[in-house]
Protein backbone atom coordinates (compact mmCIF):
# COMPACT_ATOMS: atom_id res chain seq x y z
CA UNK A 1 0.00 0.00 0.00
CA UNK A 2 2.89 2.50 0.75
CA UNK A 3 4.40 2.18 -2.53
CA UNK A 4 0.92 2.90 -3.91
CA UNK A 5 0.69 5.64 -2.42
CA UNK A 6 4.21 6.92 -3.33
CA UNK A 7 3.27 6.08 -6.48
CA UNK A 8 0.27 8.34 -6.07
CA UNK A 9 2.07 10.88 -4.82
CA UNK A 10 4.71 10.68 -7.79
CA UNK A 11 2.13 11.18 -10.34
CA UNK A 12 0.40 13.97 -8.58
CA UNK A 13 3.64 15.49 -8.28
CA UNK A 14 4.23 14.84 -12.22
CA UNK A 15 0.96 16.78 -13.10
CA UNK A 16 1.74 19.26 -10.80
CA UNK A 17 5.12 20.03 -12.29
CA UNK A 18 3.66 19.79 -15.94
CA UNK A 19 0.78 22.44 -15.23
CA UNK A 20 3.79 24.62 -13.99
CA UNK A 21 5.88 23.57 -17.03
CA UNK A 22 2.88 24.09 -19.02
CA UNK A 23 2.22 27.46 -17.73
CA UNK A 24 5.87 28.56 -18.10
CA UNK A 25 5.74 27.74 -21.23
CA UNK A 26 2.66 29.58 -22.32
CA UNK A 27 3.81 32.45 -19.92
CA UNK A 28 7.39 32.40 -22.16
CA UNK A 29 4.92 32.33 -25.21
CA UNK A 30 2.89 35.40 -24.08
CA UNK A 31 6.03 37.33 -23.37
CA UNK A 32 7.52 36.59 -26.61
CA UNK A 33 4.73 37.51 -28.53
CA UNK A 34 3.72 40.45 -26.23
CA UNK A 35 7.98 41.61 -26.62
CA UNK A 36 7.55 41.30 -30.82
CA UNK A 37 4.38 43.20 -30.93
CA UNK A 38 5.65 45.87 -28.68
CA UNK A 39 9.38 46.14 -29.69
CA UNK A 40 8.54 47.82 -33.25
CA UNK A 41 6.19 50.37 -31.42
CA UNK A 42 7.41 54.03 -31.57
CA UNK A 43 8.40 55.77 -28.21
CA UNK A 44 5.26 58.55 -28.90
CA UNK A 45 3.12 55.42 -29.21
CA UNK A 46 3.91 53.80 -26.00
CA UNK A 47 3.86 57.53 -23.73
CA UNK A 48 0.53 58.41 -25.53
CA UNK A 49 -0.66 54.95 -24.20
CA UNK A 50 0.67 55.81 -20.53
CA UNK A 51 -0.86 59.23 -20.76
CA UNK A 52 -4.34 57.88 -21.91
CA UNK A 53 -5.03 55.12 -19.09
CA UNK A 54 -3.67 57.29 -16.50
CA UNK A 55 -4.75 60.99 -17.89
CA UNK A 56 -8.33 62.35 -18.49
CA UNK A 57 -8.07 64.62 -20.80
CA UNK A 58 -11.85 66.73 -20.44
CA UNK A 59 -14.05 68.11 -23.07
CA UNK A 60 -13.85 71.84 -22.76
CA UNK A 61 -17.41 74.15 -23.66
CA UNK A 62 -16.49 76.91 -26.01
CA UNK A 63 -18.21 79.76 -27.30
CA UNK A 64 -19.28 79.46 -30.88
CA UNK A 65 -16.31 80.84 -33.23
CA UNK A 66 -17.60 82.56 -36.08
CA UNK A 67 -18.07 80.74 -39.80
CA UNK A 68 -15.45 81.68 -42.29
CA UNK A 69 -16.60 83.38 -45.39
CA UNK A 70 -17.09 81.31 -47.97
CA UNK A 71 -16.28 81.13 -51.66
CA UNK A 72 -18.43 79.96 -54.71
CA UNK A 73 -15.64 77.24 -55.15
CA UNK A 74 -16.61 73.99 -53.18
CA UNK A 75 -17.48 70.89 -55.16
CA UNK A 76 -19.42 67.99 -54.43
CA UNK A 77 -17.88 64.95 -53.06
CA UNK A 78 -17.84 61.22 -53.60
CA UNK A 79 -21.31 60.29 -52.25
CA UNK A 80 -21.44 57.24 -49.86
CA UNK A 81 -24.39 54.51 -50.15
CA UNK A 82 -27.60 55.99 -47.98
CA UNK A 83 -27.49 54.10 -44.40
CA UNK A 84 -30.58 55.79 -42.60
CA UNK A 85 -33.00 53.59 -44.11
CA UNK A 86 -35.81 55.59 -42.11
CA UNK A 87 -36.10 58.26 -40.08
CA UNK A 88 -34.25 56.51 -36.78
CA UNK A 89 -33.27 52.92 -38.62
CA UNK A 90 -29.85 52.54 -39.92
CA UNK A 91 -28.40 49.97 -41.75
CA UNK A 92 -24.40 49.83 -40.90
CA UNK A 93 -22.41 46.46 -42.06
CA UNK A 94 -25.36 45.21 -43.54
CA UNK A 95 -27.18 45.40 -40.37
CA UNK A 96 -30.04 47.24 -39.71
CA UNK A 97 -31.47 48.45 -35.85
CA UNK A 98 -33.61 51.34 -34.83
CA UNK A 99 -32.17 53.88 -32.85
CA UNK A 100 -34.94 54.10 -30.03
CA UNK A 101 -34.06 50.37 -29.62
CA UNK A 102 -30.43 50.39 -29.69
CA UNK A 103 -29.17 53.85 -28.58
CA UNK A 104 -26.87 56.04 -29.56
CA UNK A 105 -24.32 54.10 -26.91
CA UNK A 106 -25.83 50.56 -29.21
CA UNK A 107 -24.15 48.27 -26.52
CA UNK A 108 -25.40 45.08 -28.06
CA UNK A 109 -23.76 46.13 -31.39
CA UNK A 110 -20.20 45.29 -32.47
CA UNK A 111 -18.08 48.19 -32.19
CA UNK A 112 -17.61 49.37 -35.61
CA UNK A 113 -21.17 49.44 -36.03
CA UNK A 114 -21.36 51.84 -33.04
CA UNK A 115 -18.29 53.91 -34.72
CA UNK A 116 -20.31 53.92 -38.00
CA UNK A 117 -23.48 55.39 -35.76
CA UNK A 118 -21.47 58.26 -34.92
CA UNK A 119 -19.80 59.27 -38.20
CA UNK A 120 -23.48 60.47 -39.89
CA UNK A 121 -22.06 59.70 -43.55
CA UNK A 122 -25.10 59.24 -44.19
CA UNK A 123 -25.36 63.54 -44.60
CA UNK A 124 -23.16 63.33 -47.89
CA UNK A 125 -24.91 60.08 -49.27
CA UNK A 126 -27.36 59.46 -52.18
CA UNK A 127 -29.70 62.02 -52.14
CA UNK A 128 -28.91 63.13 -49.06
CA UNK A 129 -31.17 66.47 -49.78
CA UNK A 130 -33.84 64.34 -49.29
CA UNK A 131 -33.35 63.36 -45.78
CA UNK A 132 -32.71 66.70 -44.64
CA UNK A 133 -35.16 67.05 -42.04
CA UNK A 134 -34.23 63.54 -40.83
CA UNK A 135 -30.48 65.02 -40.85
CA UNK A 136 -31.87 67.69 -38.55
CA UNK A 137 -33.83 65.77 -36.24
CA UNK A 138 -30.28 63.92 -35.91
CA UNK A 139 -27.78 66.27 -35.14
CA UNK A 140 -30.29 67.73 -32.57
CA UNK A 141 -30.86 63.96 -30.94
CA UNK A 142 -26.92 63.43 -30.86
CA UNK A 143 -26.18 66.61 -29.48
CA UNK A 144 -28.48 65.99 -26.48
CA UNK A 145 -28.07 62.39 -25.73
CA UNK A 146 -24.30 62.19 -26.07
CA UNK A 147 -22.55 64.99 -23.68
CA UNK A 148 -19.24 66.32 -24.40
CA UNK A 149 -16.22 63.69 -23.54
CA UNK A 150 -18.87 60.58 -22.85
CA UNK A 151 -18.86 57.75 -24.77
CA UNK A 152 -18.22 55.74 -28.07
CA UNK A 153 -19.53 58.59 -29.88
CA UNK A 154 -16.55 60.70 -28.46
CA UNK A 155 -13.58 58.56 -29.04
CA UNK A 156 -11.24 60.60 -31.49
CA UNK A 157 -12.24 58.83 -35.11
CA UNK A 158 -15.35 59.08 -34.84
CA UNK A 159 -15.29 62.54 -34.04
CA UNK A 160 -12.94 63.70 -36.43
CA UNK A 161 -15.50 62.11 -39.20
CA UNK A 162 -18.24 63.56 -38.06
CA UNK A 163 -16.57 66.91 -38.06
CA UNK A 164 -15.70 66.47 -41.38
CA UNK A 165 -19.53 65.37 -42.39
CA UNK A 166 -21.32 68.01 -40.41
CA UNK A 167 -18.98 70.65 -42.40
CA UNK A 168 -19.72 69.09 -45.63
CA UNK A 169 -23.71 68.70 -45.13
CA UNK A 170 -23.21 72.59 -44.40
CA UNK A 171 -21.37 73.20 -47.42
CA UNK A 172 -24.07 71.54 -49.35
CA UNK A 173 -26.91 73.26 -47.55
CA UNK A 174 -27.28 71.92 -44.82
CA UNK A 175 -28.19 74.65 -42.20
CA UNK A 176 -26.13 74.53 -38.68
CA UNK A 177 -28.24 75.93 -35.84
CA UNK A 178 -26.18 78.15 -33.51
CA UNK A 179 -26.55 75.12 -30.98
CA UNK A 180 -24.96 72.62 -33.28
CA UNK A 181 -22.09 74.98 -34.69
CA UNK A 182 -21.41 75.27 -30.21
CA UNK A 183 -21.14 71.39 -30.75
CA UNK A 184 -19.62 71.34 -33.67
CA UNK A 185 -16.45 73.71 -32.27
CA UNK A 186 -16.82 71.59 -29.06
CA UNK A 187 -15.81 68.61 -30.91
CA UNK A 188 -12.99 69.98 -32.43
CA UNK A 189 -11.39 71.49 -29.31
CA UNK A 190 -11.99 67.75 -27.69
CA UNK A 191 -10.49 66.31 -30.56
CA UNK A 192 -7.08 68.88 -30.71
CA UNK A 193 -6.31 67.68 -27.24
CA UNK A 194 -7.17 64.11 -28.17
CA UNK A 195 -5.38 62.99 -31.65
CA UNK A 196 -4.58 59.80 -31.59
CA UNK A 197 -0.73 59.53 -30.69
CA UNK A 198 -0.45 56.03 -29.57
CA UNK A 199 -2.09 54.68 -32.60
CA UNK A 200 -0.64 57.12 -36.16
CA UNK A 201 -1.25 56.28 -38.97
CA UNK A 202 -4.71 56.72 -41.32
CA UNK A 203 -6.23 57.73 -37.25
CA UNK A 204 -4.18 60.65 -36.54
CA UNK A 205 -4.31 61.52 -40.03
CA UNK A 206 -7.74 61.86 -40.14
CA UNK A 207 -7.56 63.74 -37.00
CA UNK A 208 -5.34 66.21 -38.84
CA UNK A 209 -7.94 66.78 -41.38
CA UNK A 210 -10.26 67.09 -39.27
CA UNK A 211 -9.16 70.15 -37.08
CA UNK A 212 -8.17 71.59 -40.74
CA UNK A 213 -11.65 71.36 -41.91
CA UNK A 214 -12.70 73.30 -38.15
CA UNK A 215 -9.85 75.55 -38.76
CA UNK A 216 -10.69 76.58 -41.96
CA UNK A 217 -14.78 76.38 -41.42
CA UNK A 218 -14.39 78.76 -38.48
CA UNK A 219 -12.63 82.00 -37.78
CA UNK A 220 -10.76 83.06 -35.08
CA UNK A 221 -8.49 82.27 -32.14
CA UNK A 222 -9.66 79.03 -31.66
CA UNK A 223 -9.93 77.87 -35.39
CA UNK A 224 -6.19 79.31 -35.88
CA UNK A 225 -4.71 77.12 -33.24
CA UNK A 226 -7.17 73.94 -34.82
CA UNK A 227 -5.81 74.93 -37.99
CA UNK A 228 -2.32 75.10 -37.18
CA UNK A 229 -2.15 72.41 -35.10
CA UNK A 230 -3.76 69.78 -37.95
CA UNK A 231 -1.46 71.41 -40.88
CA UNK A 232 1.42 71.03 -38.88
CA UNK A 233 0.81 67.00 -37.72
CA UNK A 234 -0.10 66.58 -41.38
CA UNK A 235 3.14 68.15 -43.30
CA UNK A 236 4.94 65.90 -41.18
CA UNK A 237 2.82 62.62 -41.55
CA UNK A 238 2.51 63.06 -45.73
CA UNK A 239 5.82 61.99 -46.37
CA UNK A 240 5.85 59.29 -43.45
CA UNK A 241 2.27 57.39 -44.46
CA UNK A 242 3.01 57.97 -48.14
CA UNK A 243 5.58 55.80 -49.65
CA UNK A 244 8.13 56.54 -52.63
CA UNK A 245 5.83 54.58 -55.15
CA UNK A 246 2.73 56.76 -54.00
CA UNK A 247 1.14 53.99 -51.50
CA UNK A 248 -0.10 54.58 -48.38
CA UNK A 249 2.09 52.59 -45.82
CA UNK A 250 -0.59 50.46 -44.88
CA UNK A 251 -0.73 48.67 -47.66
CA UNK A 252 -4.38 48.33 -48.25
CA UNK A 253 -5.70 49.46 -51.23
CA UNK A 254 -8.93 50.50 -49.33
CA UNK A 255 -7.25 52.35 -46.89
CA UNK A 256 -5.03 54.36 -49.58
CA UNK A 257 -8.60 54.70 -51.34
CA UNK A 258 -9.55 56.55 -48.22
CA UNK A 259 -6.28 58.30 -47.95
CA UNK A 260 -6.52 59.75 -51.37
CA UNK A 261 -10.03 61.04 -50.42
CA UNK A 262 -8.51 62.89 -47.62
CA UNK A 263 -6.44 64.54 -49.82
CA UNK A 264 -8.94 65.92 -52.16
CA UNK A 265 -10.96 66.58 -49.66
CA UNK A 266 -8.47 69.56 -48.15
CA UNK A 267 -7.93 70.83 -51.48
CA UNK A 268 -11.59 71.34 -51.53
CA UNK A 269 -12.21 72.63 -48.37
CA UNK A 270 -8.97 74.85 -48.84
CA UNK A 271 -10.12 76.28 -52.46
CA UNK A 272 -13.49 77.15 -50.81
CA UNK A 273 -12.20 80.25 -48.37
CA UNK A 274 -10.21 83.13 -48.47
CA UNK A 275 -7.40 82.56 -46.43
CA UNK A 276 -3.59 84.20 -46.80
CA UNK A 277 -0.20 84.70 -44.84
CA UNK A 278 -0.30 80.80 -43.86
CA UNK A 279 2.94 79.36 -45.42
CA UNK A 280 2.68 76.26 -43.43
CA UNK A 281 -0.96 75.79 -45.44
CA UNK A 282 0.65 76.67 -48.51
CA UNK A 283 3.30 74.18 -48.26
CA UNK A 284 0.81 71.46 -47.19
CA UNK A 285 -1.23 72.25 -50.21
CA UNK A 286 1.53 71.92 -52.58
CA UNK A 287 2.37 68.58 -51.08
CA UNK A 288 -0.93 67.40 -51.30
CA UNK A 289 -1.10 68.49 -55.18
CA UNK A 290 2.90 66.76 -56.01
CA UNK A 291 2.11 63.73 -54.17
CA UNK A 292 -1.99 63.23 -55.82
CA UNK A 293 -0.65 61.67 -59.43
CA UNK A 294 1.95 59.35 -57.94
CA UNK A 295 -1.12 58.44 -55.04
CA UNK A 296 -3.38 57.71 -58.42
CA UNK A 297 -0.74 55.67 -60.18
CA UNK A 298 -0.22 53.56 -57.45
CA UNK A 299 -4.04 52.86 -56.77
CA UNK A 300 -4.84 52.32 -60.80
CA UNK A 301 -2.19 49.72 -60.46
CA UNK A 302 -3.64 47.91 -57.65
CA UNK A 303 -7.19 48.21 -59.45
CA UNK A 304 -8.61 45.05 -61.39
CA UNK A 305 -9.71 44.85 -65.24
CA UNK A 306 -13.71 45.05 -63.36
CA UNK A 307 -12.52 48.70 -61.91
CA UNK A 308 -12.46 47.46 -58.50
CA UNK A 309 -9.70 47.59 -55.88
CA UNK A 310 -7.56 44.30 -54.84
CA UNK A 311 -8.54 43.49 -51.07
CA UNK A 312 -4.71 43.01 -49.98
CA UNK A 313 -4.54 43.37 -46.03
CA UNK A 314 -7.87 44.91 -44.65
CA UNK A 315 -9.60 45.98 -47.66
CA UNK A 316 -13.52 45.33 -48.92
CA UNK A 317 -15.77 47.27 -50.86
CA UNK A 318 -18.44 49.93 -50.19
CA UNK A 319 -16.19 51.68 -47.25
CA UNK A 320 -13.98 53.88 -50.12
CA UNK A 321 -15.27 56.00 -53.20
CA UNK A 322 -13.95 53.68 -55.79
CA UNK A 323 -11.41 54.52 -58.85
CA UNK A 324 -13.77 56.01 -61.11
CA UNK A 325 -15.29 58.25 -58.03
CA UNK A 326 -12.04 59.61 -57.01
CA UNK A 327 -10.91 60.28 -60.37
CA UNK A 328 -14.47 62.37 -61.05
CA UNK A 329 -13.99 64.01 -57.73
CA UNK A 330 -10.28 65.08 -58.77
CA UNK A 331 -11.50 66.89 -62.16
CA UNK A 332 -14.55 68.49 -60.42
CA UNK A 333 -11.14 69.74 -58.36
CA UNK A 334 -9.47 70.97 -61.25
CA UNK A 335 -6.91 67.81 -60.95
CA UNK A 336 -6.91 66.18 -64.05
CA UNK A 337 -6.78 61.94 -63.71
CA UNK A 338 -6.71 59.95 -66.21
CA UNK A 339 -6.46 56.28 -66.71
CA UNK A 340 -2.62 55.20 -67.50
CA UNK A 341 -1.88 52.88 -70.23
CA UNK A 342 -1.52 49.62 -68.86
CA UNK A 343 2.10 48.04 -68.66
CA UNK A 344 3.18 44.26 -68.57
CA UNK A 345 5.23 44.78 -65.21
CA UNK A 346 4.25 47.30 -62.62
CA UNK A 347 6.52 47.26 -59.30
CA UNK A 348 5.32 49.38 -56.84
CA UNK A 349 8.31 48.24 -55.02
CA UNK A 350 8.55 50.31 -51.70
CA UNK A 351 4.50 48.75 -51.60
CA UNK A 352 6.05 45.41 -52.47
CA UNK A 353 3.32 45.17 -54.64
CA UNK A 354 3.88 44.15 -58.51
CA UNK A 355 1.37 43.77 -61.24
CA UNK A 356 1.89 41.61 -64.23
CA UNK A 357 -0.56 41.67 -67.26
CA UNK A 358 -0.18 39.42 -70.17
CA UNK A 359 -3.04 38.64 -72.81
CA UNK A 360 -6.01 38.90 -71.28
CA UNK A 361 -4.98 38.05 -67.49
CA UNK A 362 -4.02 40.56 -64.76
CA UNK A 363 -1.81 39.10 -61.56
CA UNK A 364 -1.19 40.85 -58.75
CA UNK A 365 1.59 39.76 -56.11
CA UNK A 366 2.55 40.56 -53.14
CA UNK A 367 6.41 40.06 -52.32
CA UNK A 368 6.63 42.57 -49.59
CA UNK A 369 6.30 43.43 -45.97
CA UNK A 370 3.07 42.84 -44.50
CA UNK A 371 2.88 46.98 -43.65
CA UNK A 372 4.38 49.48 -41.17
CA UNK A 373 6.32 47.98 -38.51
CA UNK A 374 5.06 50.11 -36.06
CA UNK A 375 1.49 49.84 -37.26
CA UNK A 376 0.28 46.28 -38.23
CA UNK A 377 -3.32 46.50 -37.66
CA UNK A 378 -4.51 46.09 -40.79
CA UNK A 379 -2.35 43.81 -41.66
CA UNK A 380 -3.10 40.07 -42.93
CA UNK A 381 -0.27 37.53 -42.72
CA UNK A 382 -0.78 36.99 -46.85
CA UNK A 383 2.92 36.71 -47.56
CA UNK A 384 3.58 35.65 -51.36
CA UNK A 385 -0.69 35.97 -51.83
CA UNK A 386 -1.97 36.77 -55.14
CA UNK A 387 -4.63 37.79 -56.86
CA UNK A 388 -5.64 37.07 -60.73
CA UNK A 389 -8.21 38.33 -63.02
CA UNK A 390 -9.26 36.93 -66.78
CA UNK A 391 -10.94 39.89 -69.04
CA UNK A 392 -13.15 41.36 -66.29
CA UNK A 393 -13.57 38.11 -64.08
CA UNK A 394 -11.72 37.80 -61.01
CA UNK A 395 -10.67 34.09 -60.35
CA UNK A 396 -8.59 33.57 -57.36
CA UNK A 397 -9.30 36.40 -54.66
CA UNK A 398 -8.01 37.70 -51.76
CA UNK A 399 -10.87 36.30 -49.40
CA UNK A 400 -11.57 40.00 -48.04
CA UNK A 401 -12.62 41.40 -44.54
CA UNK A 402 -16.22 41.02 -43.23
CA UNK A 403 -15.50 41.72 -39.28
CA UNK A 404 -13.20 43.70 -37.72
CA UNK A 405 -13.18 43.92 -33.66
CA UNK A 406 -11.84 40.79 -32.25
CA UNK A 407 -12.95 37.27 -32.16
CA UNK A 408 -12.23 33.90 -33.77
CA UNK A 409 -13.34 35.07 -37.46
CA UNK A 410 -11.68 38.31 -37.36
CA UNK A 411 -8.49 36.59 -36.78
CA UNK A 412 -9.33 33.62 -39.24
CA UNK A 413 -9.55 36.03 -42.40
CA UNK A 414 -6.25 37.59 -40.95
CA UNK A 415 -4.60 34.18 -40.97
CA UNK A 416 -2.44 32.63 -43.98
CA UNK A 417 -5.03 29.78 -44.62
CA UNK A 418 -7.59 32.38 -45.64
CA UNK A 419 -5.20 33.90 -48.46
CA UNK A 420 -3.99 32.64 -51.78
CA UNK A 421 -0.14 31.38 -50.11
CA UNK A 422 1.03 28.34 -48.19
CA UNK A 423 -0.10 27.80 -44.80
CA UNK A 424 1.69 25.50 -42.59
CA UNK A 425 -0.50 23.62 -40.37
CA UNK A 426 -1.52 24.93 -37.38
CA UNK A 427 0.61 28.52 -37.90
CA UNK A 428 0.59 32.18 -39.82
CA UNK A 429 3.61 33.02 -41.62
CA UNK A 430 3.24 36.11 -39.22
CA UNK A 431 1.65 35.77 -36.18
CA UNK A 432 -1.40 38.02 -36.04
CA UNK A 433 -3.64 38.01 -32.86
CA UNK A 434 -5.84 39.92 -31.07
CA UNK A 435 -8.33 41.98 -33.73
CA UNK A 436 -5.26 44.46 -34.78
CA UNK A 437 -2.59 43.13 -33.16
CA UNK A 438 1.34 40.73 -35.01
CA UNK A 439 3.97 39.87 -32.82
CA UNK A 440 7.01 37.90 -35.08
CA UNK A 441 6.28 38.46 -38.41
CA UNK A 442 7.22 37.45 -41.96
CA UNK A 443 10.17 39.42 -44.08
CA UNK A 444 10.74 39.18 -47.51
CA UNK A 445 13.75 37.98 -48.96
CA UNK A 446 15.22 38.72 -52.91
CA UNK A 447 12.02 39.65 -55.21
CA UNK A 448 12.51 39.62 -58.53
CA UNK A 449 10.81 39.72 -62.07
CA UNK A 450 12.22 38.86 -65.16
CA UNK A 451 11.24 38.04 -68.77
CA UNK A 452 12.05 34.26 -69.99
CA UNK A 453 10.40 33.84 -73.70
CA UNK A 454 7.23 35.40 -73.12
CA UNK A 455 7.02 34.19 -69.71
CA UNK A 456 7.35 37.38 -67.08
CA UNK A 457 8.50 35.40 -63.92
CA UNK A 458 8.02 36.90 -60.34
CA UNK A 459 10.23 35.22 -57.73
CA UNK A 460 10.33 36.13 -54.04
CA UNK A 461 10.43 34.44 -50.41
CA UNK A 462 9.87 35.26 -46.79
CA UNK A 463 11.08 34.46 -43.34
CA UNK A 464 8.24 33.66 -41.82
CA UNK A 465 8.24 30.30 -41.18
CA UNK A 466 11.94 30.16 -39.87
CA UNK A 467 10.88 30.71 -36.24
CA UNK A 468 9.67 26.63 -36.66
CA UNK A 469 12.97 25.96 -38.48
CA UNK A 470 15.75 27.99 -39.13
CA UNK A 471 16.21 26.71 -42.72
CA UNK A 472 12.36 27.31 -43.66
CA UNK A 473 12.14 29.72 -45.77
CA UNK A 474 9.19 29.93 -48.28
CA UNK A 475 10.11 30.51 -52.24
CA UNK A 476 7.43 30.82 -54.83
CA UNK A 477 7.65 31.49 -58.41
CA UNK A 478 4.93 32.74 -60.94
CA UNK A 479 5.47 32.37 -64.14
CA UNK A 480 2.52 33.84 -66.49
CA UNK A 481 2.18 33.97 -70.19
CA UNK A 482 -0.57 34.68 -72.73
CA UNK A 483 -2.14 31.07 -71.69
CA UNK A 484 -1.53 29.82 -68.93
CA UNK A 485 -0.09 30.08 -65.06
CA UNK A 486 2.28 27.72 -63.13
CA UNK A 487 3.23 28.74 -59.60
CA UNK A 488 5.83 26.93 -57.85
CA UNK A 489 6.16 26.72 -53.76
CA UNK A 490 9.45 25.44 -51.98
CA UNK A 491 9.52 25.58 -48.17
CA UNK A 492 12.26 22.69 -46.93
CA UNK A 493 13.10 21.33 -43.67
CA UNK A 494 9.28 21.48 -41.89
CA UNK A 495 7.99 17.87 -40.61
CA UNK A 496 4.55 19.91 -40.38
CA UNK A 497 2.06 19.62 -43.29
CA UNK A 498 2.12 21.97 -45.51
CA UNK A 499 -1.09 23.36 -47.57
CA UNK A 500 -0.83 26.24 -50.99
CA UNK A 501 -4.55 27.82 -50.56
CA UNK A 502 -6.01 28.63 -54.38
CA UNK A 503 -9.49 30.62 -53.20
CA UNK A 504 -11.67 31.04 -55.86
CA UNK A 505 -13.92 34.04 -57.00
CA UNK A 506 -17.70 32.75 -55.91
CA UNK A 507 -18.87 32.98 -59.23
CA UNK A 508 -16.20 30.49 -60.79
CA UNK A 509 -17.62 26.94 -60.84
CA UNK A 510 -14.91 24.50 -60.26
CA UNK A 511 -14.96 20.65 -60.70
CA UNK A 512 -12.41 17.81 -59.95
CA UNK A 513 -11.15 14.95 -62.29
CA UNK A 514 -9.13 13.28 -59.84
CA UNK A 515 -6.02 14.49 -57.29
CA UNK A 516 -4.31 16.46 -59.37
CA UNK A 517 -6.50 17.91 -62.16
CA UNK A 518 -9.48 19.50 -63.06
CA UNK A 519 -11.57 22.40 -64.81
CA UNK A 520 -12.77 25.73 -63.96
CA UNK A 521 -15.76 27.36 -65.71
CA UNK A 522 -16.36 31.26 -65.71
CA UNK A 523 -19.82 33.20 -65.91
CA UNK A 524 -18.45 33.70 -69.67
CA UNK A 525 -18.56 30.31 -70.06
CA UNK A 526 -14.78 30.12 -70.16
CA UNK A 527 -12.97 27.03 -69.18
CA UNK A 528 -9.57 27.00 -67.37
CA UNK A 529 -7.95 23.67 -67.04
CA UNK A 530 -5.74 23.04 -64.17
CA UNK A 531 -3.35 20.24 -63.21
CA UNK A 532 -0.62 19.89 -60.22
CA UNK A 533 2.72 18.69 -61.23
CA UNK A 534 4.33 18.27 -57.72
CA UNK A 535 2.05 17.20 -54.61
CA UNK A 536 -1.70 16.49 -54.21
CA UNK A 537 -4.46 18.36 -54.12
CA UNK A 538 -8.43 18.58 -53.00
CA UNK A 539 -11.33 20.93 -53.32
CA UNK A 540 -12.74 22.40 -50.27
CA UNK A 541 -15.58 25.42 -49.14
CA UNK A 542 -14.23 28.42 -48.66
CA UNK A 543 -15.84 32.02 -47.92
CA UNK A 544 -15.56 35.24 -49.89
CA UNK A 545 -15.88 38.63 -47.90
CA UNK A 546 -16.60 41.27 -50.47
CA UNK A 547 -17.65 43.63 -47.99
CA UNK A 548 -17.98 44.55 -44.25
CA UNK A 549 -20.70 42.18 -42.79
CA UNK A 550 -21.57 39.67 -46.19
CA UNK A 551 -19.90 36.29 -46.01
CA UNK A 552 -20.19 34.48 -49.85
CA UNK A 553 -20.09 30.79 -50.32
CA UNK A 554 -17.03 29.97 -52.46
CA UNK A 555 -14.49 26.96 -53.42
CA UNK A 556 -10.84 26.50 -53.37
CA UNK A 557 -8.46 24.37 -54.20
CA UNK A 558 -5.82 23.24 -52.00
CA UNK A 559 -2.63 21.44 -52.57
CA UNK A 560 -0.52 19.58 -50.28
CA UNK A 561 3.10 20.11 -51.00
CA UNK A 562 5.31 16.66 -51.15
CA UNK A 563 8.58 16.95 -49.49
CA UNK A 564 8.17 20.48 -49.16
CA UNK A 565 7.25 21.14 -52.76
CA UNK A 566 4.35 22.07 -55.20
CA UNK A 567 3.73 22.91 -58.64
CA UNK A 568 0.21 23.62 -60.34
CA UNK A 569 -0.12 25.01 -63.72
CA UNK A 570 -3.94 26.50 -65.16
CA UNK A 571 -4.16 27.06 -68.48
CA UNK A 572 -6.92 29.10 -70.44
CA UNK A 573 -8.10 29.48 -74.15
Amino acid sequence: MGLLVRHIGYFSLTRSLRRIFAGLRRATSNSLRLYHTVRYLKPIQILARVRRNFIRLRAVVISVPSVRVETSLWRSCPRRTPSLVDRDRFCFLNIEAKLDEVGWGAASMTELWRYNLHYFDDLVADESAKRKDWHTSLLCDWIENNPPGKGVGWAPYPTSLRIVNWIKWSRNGGELSKLQLESLATQAEWLSINLEWHLLGNHLFVNAKALIFAGLFYDGREASSWLNLGVSVLNRQIGEQFLADGGQFELSPMYHSLAMEDLLDIINIYNSVSISNHPQLMALIENIYNLIPRAWHWLTTMTHPDCNIALFNDSAFGIAPTPIELADYANRLGIELTWPAKKKITWLRESGYARVIQGDATLFVDIGEIGPAYLPGHAHADNLGFELSLGCSRIFVDTGTSVYGIGEERLRQRGTQAHNTVWVEGHNSSDVWSGFRVGARALPLEPKIEVVDQTVCVKAGHSGYCRLNSGAIHRRRWALSDHDLTIFDSLPRLQIPLYAMYHLHPDVIISAMDQVSGVMTLPTGRSIEWRVHRGSCFVEESTWHPKFGVVMPSRKIVVRLTNGLSEITFRWD
